[in-house]
Formats: C-alpha cells, sequence, structure tokens
C-alpha cells in the first residue's frame, strides 16, 4: 500500500475542489473539499491516528462523507472518487492552474467555451487573439496569461529548493544500500544550497569491481521514471518529478577532488584553479599535481585541498565567487550560522487571519522545537483576501495572547502585525494602532507593476515609518512562478541601515526574499536580519532552515541574525522593556 500523509491528503483534496468546481458542481460543496484540505493541513495531531480510532469524523469542518473518503485515502492510498472525478478532465488541466491569476472559473471558461485544457492550447489561443473579446478576460488578461507562460517556459526544468533535496535524499539513500560504497555526497547546486535547482548531482567513491552493483542499485531507485544513460562510472536517470539525476562513481582517492569539481561553482572552480596555478599546482576534477612533474598531491578530503592552497576551508554555500577565496586567504571567512542557533521566529499566521492553526497550536509546535519565542504577525486590515484583522480582532488576539504568555515563564508570544505598504508608503493602521504591537513587519501586497523608483520610494517610506521593524519578502518574488516587482534594493538597504530597521528573508521555499546576493550587502551595511518562515500552519515552521541556507550563502553569522538572540535580548531589541 502507497504511503500517504497529511499533505498528500491536503493536496487531493484541493484538487477535488477544483475538479469539482470546474464541473459547475454546488459551490457549497467545493467549498467543502477546499475548507477539509485547510483543515487537514493544520492537523497537529497524526492523521493515521485519527483515521484509526474515527475521531477524524469529530473534526470541525470535516463531515461524514468527507471523513469516509480521507479514511479511504489514508487506508488504501486511493480514492476511487479522485481517480474518476480526473478521467472527466484531460490530464493536461492542471497545467492551467500554473498561471497567475487562472483559477478554477476563469480554467472552466476557457474550458467550456474555447476547449482549451493545455498550455499549448491556452499560448495558441492568446497568439490568435481569441481572449480578447472573451468574457471575463480581455486584452490585458491576455496579456498577462502570455507572461506568465512565458515565465513558465523559463523556468520549466528548474526546481525549488525543497523539492530537489527531498528527491536527492531518496536517491542517495537507496544508494547507499549497495556494496561496496566509501564515500558518496550530494554535489551541485543542491549542496551549494542554490534557491533553485536544475539537476542533482551525486558523487560516490567506491572499488572498480563494485562499480556494476551500485549502478544497478541506482536505476532501481523508487521514484525513477526513465534511465538516461548506464555506465560503469556516470549513470543518468529522470525522475517522476521531471528532476534529472546524475551519479559518478570514483576511485576514494579522487573523491575530495571530484567533490569539490562537481559541487562548483564553474566561477569558483575557474578562480581556485588560478590559485593553484600561482601555488605551480593544477587542480581538476580528478587531482592536484605539481606542474613540474605532475606529481600527485594526496589529499583526504576537502579541507587537505584548500590548505594546500594556502586558504581556510570554504563551506558550500559561500563557493559562487562573490570574494569567498580571497577572504579565505586571509583568514577572515564569517562563521556561518547554523539551524542550532535559532531560538525562534517572527512572521507567522494563525486562524485570526489566513493562517490554518490555533495560536496555542503555532505556539505548542514553537515549544516542541526547544525555541523560546515566537512572533505572530497575522495580515492587517488591507488584505482583505486574508481575513486582515480589524481593530476588534487586534484587541481580541492580544487579549488571548497575553492569556497564554501568563501561563508560562519560559516561553513567550510576541504580538506583532503584517502591515501593508500602501501605494503611497504609509502603512494601513493609524500610528495608535500600531503602537498596541510589539513590533511591525511592513510589506507590499499590491500595486506590483509600479515603476522602479516610484516602488523604491514607497517601499523606503515604509521603512522610514516609526513603527516598521521589519521589512517584509522585500521584492515580492515567487520563485518559478512570478518576478519581484521593480526596485532599488540597494537604496532600499542604505535606508535600512540609516534608520535602524531590520529586514526579512522570508524563508518560505516560494519567496527566498530577500536573495542571497542582497543579505551580503546588507551585512556589509550593518542591517540586521530576521529569518522569517511566513508560516500559514505548524509545518510552516520547519521552513526556517531554508532561510538559513540563504543566509549562509549571505555570509551571515549568528550575530547578524535576530532570531539568534535569546528571550531578554529580543525584548530589548524590541524595546518592550
Amino acid at each position: 500500500m502507497a504511503q500517504i500523509n497529511k499533505k498528500d491528503v491536503a493536496s487531493i483534496l484541493e484538487e477535488i475542489g477544483i475538479l469539482l468546481e470546474l464541473k459547475g458542481e454546488n459551490p457549497f460543496k467545493t467549498r467543502a473539499y477546499f475548507n477539509a484540505a485547510r483543515t487537514i493541513s493544520g492537523l497537529t495531531s497524526d492523521l493515521n491516528e485519527l483515521v484509526e480510532s474515527g475521531e477524524i469524523g469529530n473534526i470541525k469542518g470535516i463531515g461524514k462523507t468527507l471523513a469516509e473518503k480521507i479514511t479511504t485515502l489514508v487506508t488504501t492510498g486511493n480514492l476511487p472518487y479522485y481517480e474518476d472525478l480526473k478521467i472527466e478532465f484531460p490530464s493536461t488541466i492542471f497545467e492551467l492552474m500554473s498561471i497567475p491569476g487562472l483559477g478554477p472559473k476563469k480554467i472552466k471558461k476557457l474550458y467550456d467555451t474555447l476547449d482549451i485544457s493545455s498550455l499549448v492550447e491556452l499560448e495558441y489561443a492568446c497568439n490568435e487573439n481569441r481572449l480578447v473579446d472573451l468574457e471575463g478576460f480581455g486584452a490585458k488578461t491576455q496579456e498577462n496569461i502570455l507572461k506568465g507562460i512565458d515565465i513558465r517556459k523559463k523556468f520549466s526544468e528548474k526546481f525549488h529548493y525543497p523539492v530537489a533535496e527531498i528527491a536527492a535524499r531518496s536517491v542517495l539513500d537507496h544508494i547507499r544500500e549497495a556494496k561496496g560504497i566509501v564515500r558518496s555526497e550530494v554535489a551541485g547546486s543542491l549542496r551549494r544550497k542554490k534557491e533553485i535547482i536544475g539537476d542533482i548531482d551525486i558523487l560516490v567513491s567506491a572499488a572498480k569491481k563494485d562499480s556494476t552493483g551500485i549502478m544497478n542499485q541506482f536505476v532501481s531507485a523508487p521514484g525513477v521514471k526513465r534511465v538516461v544513460a548506464e555506465g560503469k562510472t556516470k549513470s543518468s536517470v529522470i525522475l517522476k518529478t521531471g528532476i534529472n539525476v546524475d551519479v559518478r562513481i570514483v576511485a576514494d582517492n579522487e573523491f575530495p577532488f571530484a567533490l569539490h569539481y562537481f559541487t562548483g561553482s564553474k566561477e569558483h572552480n575557474v578562480k581556485m584553479r588560478r590559485i593553484a596555478k600561482e601555488h605551480k599546482l593544477k587542480l581538476n576534477e580528478y587531482g592536484l599535481f605539481r606542474e613540474s612533474n605532475d606529481k600527485n598531491v594526496p589529499c583526504s578530503d576537502e579541507q587537505d585541498i584548500f590548505e594546500k592552497l594556502g586558504l581556510v576551508y570554504i563551506p558550500p554555500e559561500l563557493r559562487e565567487d562573490t570574494g569567498e577565496i580571497e577572504a579565505a586567504a586571509k583568514k577572515k571567512l564569517p562563521d556561518l550560522i547554523e539551524e542550532r542557533d535559532i531560538r525562534g521566529t517572527f512572521h507567522c499566521h494563525t486562524t485570526y487571519s489566513d493562517g490554518a492553526n490555533s495560536l496555542a497550536e503555532m505556539e505548542e509546535a514553537a515549544r516542541k522545537k526547544k525555541w523560546e519565542y515566537l512572533g505572530i504577525a497575522d495580515h492587517s486590515k488591507s488584505a482583505q483576501y486574508a481575513r486582515g484583522l480589524s481593530k476588534a480582532d487586534i484587541q481580541k488576539q492580544r487579549r488571548e495572547i497575553d492569556s497564554l504568555n501568563e501561563k508560562s515563564d519560559s516561553f513567550r508570544l510576541f504580538h506583532g502585525i503584517e502591515s501593508d505598504i500602501l501605494a503611497d508608503g504609509s502603512l494601513d493602521y493609524d500610528d495608535r494602532t500600531l503602537d498596541e504591537f510589539d513590533y511591525v513587519v511592513a510589506s507590499v501586497h499590491s500595486r506590483f507593476k509600479m515603476p522602479e523608483a516610484e516602488m523604491t520610494k514607497r517601499v523606503i517610506r515604509a521603512v522610514k515609518k516609526r513603527h516598521t521593524t521589519i521589512l517584509g519578502h522585500p521584492t515580492g518574488r515567487l520563485l518559478l512562478s512570478r518576478d519581484g516587482y521593480q526596485i532599488d534594493l540597494v537604496q532600499v538597504i542604505n535606508a535600512a541601515s540609516d534608520y535602524g530597521k531590520a529586514i526579512e528573508i522570508n524563508a518560505h521555499p516560494y519567496r527566498l526574499d530577500l536573495d542571497w546576493r542582497m543579505v551580503k550587502y546588507a551585512r556589509e551595511k550593518g542591517v540586521k536580519i530576521f529569518i522569517n518562515p511566513d508560516a500559514h500552519n505548524t509545518d510552516g515552521l520547519d521552513d526556517v532552515r531554508y532561510g538559513v541556507g540563504i543566509a549562509r550563502k549571505g555570509w551571515l553569522e549568528a550575530k547578524n541574525v535576530v532570531n539568534t538572540m535569546s528571550l531578554d535580548e529580543v525584548i530589548k531589541f524590541l524595546e518592550l522593556e
């Protein structure tokens, strides 16, 4: 039986809701599935235990029919009702959901009126101007759809970091069951923790006699869709997710050099070869050799390689040729932040706005992570689509936070708000209301298409506001989906530095915003950084680790990040005493 978890169940329930909406079913019925998906996603109890005990049917929002379907799905790994629904539509219909602005209602219109059920058909129809006169669309919508299709094409062979990380770990764990492996490691951009991954590189060291068995183990890994090439030293497969995976087998004495080379980046490797040449050595994926006689200079690991070249060890995340080699030569590399340094986080949503979990549930999840504090920053009143907080909601939430804090002397909930930056750069509450919060995350959620100069001025004006504590997701980008708005981040970071304001690394893997390149500049300007998950449920707190990866790429040390402060230090930083 296929294993299925709450994320799988929530995803299937949401797809059912979409399919029912495409069919034109009763909106109450479709909404029930969307609500159930949200409820399941936010569960803090074990879903399997709820199903086994029958308690799944007692959860608010899960009626008898839904409970039966969820039980079937969890216990069998399959749901005939879902499979039957999918048969009614072309398998490509969900491609259309990847285009910003295309929801079920618009897709239904395209399908019913123009028989469009794939991106190819949609692009053709746009190029033929068939959407211009279609009710609910028009020339501007057609133009935006074409831009969305172009973005999807651009990133069609790219993957979010967590997708590649999970796939790589699964393949590597499977490979490691083979006999004869001495060392094995993920290399490439994944090891460097790039935010977007093209393919997966795995390196293995073993004797030649064991290579065939290792490669057989690799190509039989779960999730392999197609074997592209199979050899004794290199094999390639394509996974069902679409990710290409390459495995290389080298002799163990070559492993450190191959690991360094295949980790990259290309620019880092070029400069490293230049450094080797200055030492009258040659460096490549096979080894380190003396120029005079090609004699091998043995190295047991990567650290040895760097030491032989007069450098301190450079962590993989920094290998982007952004000054790391020069700093390593001077022994001035930063002591990079680690996930264990994190003591809490601040940009989290609850059921007060569009989150899936209550304050108490978010607090409990943070406690389980051994954190000292958690900051709640629900949406503000302008975000009506996310049930932004009214003044009455704010007061009610404050009372609940105070009540929870009174029950604990070792953990604290901070009461924040994610306040919308309006078009003129003002925040969407008056000063008296903003005074009530422990901190304010100021974020842009509207009018993304302002010219760069206007957007920059808008955000800087918000940064200068007395109440602004943190600038949230500074470019508004959604990786592989939406480019960030046009903004001069150098000016924004300069303003944050001048006015003593912090900027977040939004750690949600679809954002990872602030970009790591600008993180480094913010560090140089002395701007404090918050690593915030923008969590909308308890599981979302785990996304902090992706933000730590970006922080490391941006040269951050623990002292640069507010999340590493103790509870007392945070209280002082937020000027709450």
